[in-house]
């Protein structure tokens, strides 16, 4: 695989990791005993940690990204697989 090409799908792979480990221990500011400001959403996040974020996204992408290129350096699944499977 061209380096170039394994650098693009790691920042794809990091991208949609992103939008999935966003969710996850966030709190409201009712959760955190603090009060609203005027005008913020009840569900808005109490206190945003984009490092913590950051760090989090790298980790799971990095271990998705380890199993991609496990899997396209061994062959566990390929193409000619998927086909089989869906195409009889």
């Amino acid at each position: 695989m061209n380096w170039k090409s394994a650098i693009a799908i790691y920042v794809l792979i990091w991208a949609l990791s992103l939008f999935t480990v966003l969710p996850f221990g966030v709190r409201t500011a009712q959760e955190a005993g603090a009060e609203l400001v005027p005008g913020q959403a009840e569900s808005a996040p109490h206190q945003f940690d984009a490092r913590r974020i950051a760090i989090r996204t790298t980790i799971v992408s990095g271990v998705i990204f380890a199993l991609f290129l496990l899997n396209y350096v061994e062959g566990w699944v390929t193409v000619d697989m998927v086909n089989r499977w869906f195409h009889g």
